[in-house]
């Protein structure tokens, strides 16, 4: 996956929990043993970008889990955001230290908020004279995550999944075995070229699927 140019920013809202049920809850009150919620932000990153017609669309996190969530009725034991921070050269340039310290300041307001934060890292290509950027390993922290769920989770009935990589579809159907549900909230056109065209066999791997919308992410 290619590094994506920006990431969604969080404002401090003085509100140190994530989702919750209340002005005076807490978070053990709000979060369910029974589901957990995973985010490909690479995936998201682009649909942002989508949807925003050439501009990331400015949405907060947060947010867009309540949003899911409530669709749903479910109240996530935990999330799982994965990402990679921005790549930095031996010597990072004005440009490369800002795109870190924003990264930077983004992760905490999420894993202050209880997400858990898992990164991968940016491998940077040269070809034909440009430099490209590419996602490593982000998948495949995911794809062990996935893996583990009935062991590190044991209690959990069902998981909520936003991608809409193919290469998941193995360890969902492993999942599924396992007698937890997943849930698929993705996204796709019938574009020739398009870079969401899906494959059916990742929709047919899971119990059931959801074509995100704009105004999943923000208020139109």
């Amino acid at each position: 996956m290619v590094e994506k140019e920006k990431i969604y920013k969080e404002k401090g809202t003085g509100n140190n929990e994530m989702f919750p049920s209340d002005p005076y809850g807490s978070l053990d009150d709000f979060f369910s043993e029974k589901t957990l919620f995973f985010i490909d932000a690479g995936f998201l990153s682009k649909l942002s970008k989508h949807f925003g017609k050439g501009d990331y669309v400015k949405f907060k996190i947060k947010d867009f889990v309540k949003k899911i969530c409530s669709k749903e009725s479910v109240f996530p034991k935990k999330v799982f955001y994965y990402t990679a921070p921005p790549y930095q050269s031996s010597t990072p340039n004005k440009r490369e230290i800002e795109k870190k310290e924003n990264y930077d300041r983004f992760k905490h307001s999420l894993v202050k908020e209880g997400v858990i934060f898992r990164e991968g890292r940016i491998q940077r290509l040269k070809i034909d004279n440009k430099f490209i950027y590419k996602q490593k390993g982000v998948d495949t922290l995911l794809t062990i995550d996935l893996s583990h769920i009935k062991e590190d989770y044991p209690l959990v009935k069902k998981i909520i999944l936003v991608s809409s990589d193919t290469d998941f579809v193995p360890v969902i159907e492993d999942i599924k075995n396992r007698k937890i549900e997943v849930i698929l909230y993705t996204y796709f056109d019938r574009i020739r070229g398009s870079p969401f065209s899906l494959s059916n066999h990742l929709l047919k791997s899971s119990s059931r699927w959801i074509k995100l919308k704009e105004e999943d992410l923000y208020e139109k």
